[in-house]
């Protein structure tokens, strides 16, 4: 069953779809990964599933996702400009493009945590700048860190989002564009990341192309922008290219906890490249399907500092 109500009455359009995929959706084991921290103020629990704004391809838009599992529907419910692009993205959005055809679990681990998890599949919002922002301000720093600046950011320059949500919307690149350095260093986003968001936005509509090209030639594109490497491309084509091989080489954390999960043993960047050869062409399917599990190695080694820019930013976990 597929509806679309319009409502044009208002000075904004709200539009309305609902989607029957005929199979299992997690709505927030799909698209939980959007949301950066507890207090983003782009996003807000609701009833059934979750709301969120984004500025789209048809202008900027609230929606509210959710999930009707005793009819097995997804609906959403966008309110502004861009309500009519999110709701012909819906299935896509939800992983309907992404094919496990192929992804053979070579892992006992794995293969329970492919049963545990039918409602997930790869994401692809097609909103590639919207995501790659806030993965760059998460650059080599800890979460939190990461989430307090992108979080004073988006609240100080972003604008509030159409619906009845009181959400903020991300600032456009224009004004991304047009934060003062010492914004910045408020934020605790040093000068390095600061200067990559500005390199990146300045090519949005090029980047936001990438959702519309072969997966090697957009992470080509991204990649071309200094300052954003495997790491960050992978991010970002994990949330908004729909990207099942895309693994988060270079991080923190994902090497050693993938590492501990299926041989009992951390390793590093080449050797998860080694563990996870046999999953050719679907080895962020293994990654996402550790975290959905919280599989995650003990704790007992140093944490990352946490670093303050200025007097004037508070020390965070």
């Amino acid at each position: 069953m597929n509806e679309t109500v319009i409502d044009t009455g208002e000075a904004a359009t709200t539009m309305s779809r609902r989607w029957a995929p005929g199979r299992p959706v997690s709505l927030m084991a799909t698209l939980g990964t959007l949301r950066r921290g507890s207090g983003d103020p782009t996003w807000r629990s609701t009833p059934g599933g979750f709301a969120t704004t984004w500025h789209t391809p048809g202008g900027c838009v609230a929606v509210r996702f959710t999930e009707h599992a005793r009819l097995g529907e997804i609906e959403v419910t966008g309110w502004g400009p861009g309500a009519e692009w999110v709701c012909d993205r819906l299935p896509q959005m939800l992983g309907a493009d992404d094919d496990p055809t192929g992804f053979v679990p070579h892992h006992d681990l794995v293969a329970e945590l492919w049963r545990r998890f039918p409602g997930w599949r790869v994401p692809s919002t097609g909103l590639v700048v919207a995501a790659l922002v806030p993965a760059v301000i998460e650059q080599l720093v800890t979460g939190a860190e990461a989430f307090a600046g992108y979080r004073y950011l988006v609240r100080k320059f972003g604008d509030p989002a159409p619906g009845p949500f009181g959400l903020t919307t991300p600032p456009t690149p224009r004004r991304w564009m047009s934060i003062p350095s010492w914004e910045w260093a408020r934020a605790g986003v040093d000068a390095t990341r600061a200067s990559t968001v500005l390199r990146a936005v300045s090519y949005a509509g090029r980047l936001d192309e990438c959702a519309h090209l072969p997966l090697q030639t957009a992470h080509r594109r991204m990649r071309a922008i200094p300052g954003i490497g495997v790491w960050t491309a992978a991010e970002v084509a994990q949330r908004a290219l729909g990207d099942a091989d895309a693994v988060s080489f270079g991080d923190y954390h994902v090497p050693a906890d993938i590492g501990w999960a299926l041989t009992g043993s951390p390793v590093d960047d080449d050797g998860l490249a080694e563990l996870l050869a046999p999953y050719a062409g679907h080895r962020f399917r293994v990654q996402r399907l550790l975290e959905l599990g919280g599989i995650h190695r003990p704790r007992r080694g140093p944490r990352m500092t946490i670093r303050t820019h200025t007097p004037s930013v508070a020390r965070r976990r």
